[in-house]
């Protein structure tokens, strides 16, 4: 598991989508760059953990006898 688990998915997204302009915009150094990046991966990967944990969750709801129950995926 990551460690980071302090921020909400949109948040991490939106520091994601931050970073992607920073090096996109070109005005960086080298340096810089390879510090967003590094971090870009992280928050990458806390995103992509973010949302197969949804994703589990949402497998694990289904219908019986026109009932709603979820199961625990732990």
């Amino acid at each position: 598991m990551v460690k980071d688990k302090q921020h909400n998915f949109e948040e991490t997204l939106q520091k994601l989508e931050s970073i992607v302009d920073q090096l996109e915009s070109g005005d960086v150094d080298l340096e810089k760059s390879v510090q967003l990046y590094e971090e870009g991966m992280r928050l990458k990967k806390i995103c992509e953990e973010k949302l197969k944990n949804v994703e589990m969750q949402i497998k694990k709801i289904k219908t019986d006898n026109n009932k709603i129950i979820k199961e625990d995926f732990s």
